[in-house]
């Protein structure tokens, strides 16, 4: 296991996160911690490679909190960045790749096959972050979006939902009661 690269991309993120110019906030942070977790609890599930699920899984949002403009394509832009980084610490080529195809693919709004278990987690664990991060959710919505209660609480429930709904079939079926208790409070 990689653990200087683990270390430096924790530091990293989180510098990036506490910066005034990200959008997100400290959301972002606790939002790509949690797809961290899952995605190490799913590469386990699924029988994926832990080292390439940790490093993917924080970097998938890099370009969205370095850089807000890079928003509809940061799952593109994430890729390459993660390809430029991970060549400075020499990493292993093929692992290098499969870290930028889970980047690239995680993305359930972009409907891209994956081909592989380390990007079905990333991407289920990209979807299913937001169920451990619901404060962050209606941090986004109260306070960067200005929505007023009733909204909020549609903006919240409805990502919810589409987060769930992008979920592989077997990620369904192993989140199916986190995402009913979940929703269950916030409705």
């Amino acid at each position: 296991m990689r653990t200087d690269i683990i270390h430096y991309l924790e530091e990293d993120i989180r510098k990036r996160c506490e910066k005034e110019s990200n959008f997100f906030g400290m959301g972002g942070y606790h939002h790509i911690r949690a797809v961290v977790k899952n995605a190490v609890q799913l590469a386990g599930i699924y029988g994926a490679d832990v080292e390439v699920v940790t490093i993917a899984a924080w970097l998938h949002d890099a370009a969205s909190i370095t850089d807000y403009a890079l928003y509809e394509n940061h799952h593109i832009h994430g890729a390459e960045m993660a390809g430029d980084l991970l060549k400075g610490f020499r990493y292993e080529e093929k692992k290098r790749e499969l870290v930028q195809k889970c980047i690239l693919n995680h993305r359930g709004s972009k409907v891209m096959e994956k081909q592989s278990p380390e990007e079905i987690c990333v991407a289920d664990a990209d979807s299913i972050s937001h169920f451990d991060a619901v404060p962050s959710l209606f941090y986004l919505a109260y306070v960067q979006r200005k929505l007023d209660i009733d909204d909020g609480i549609d903006f919240v429930k409805n990502k919810l939902t589409r987060s769930y709904q992008k979920l592989s079939e077997r990620g369904k079926e192993i989140y199916k009661d986190k995402y009913e208790q979940v929703i269950s409070v916030v409705v």
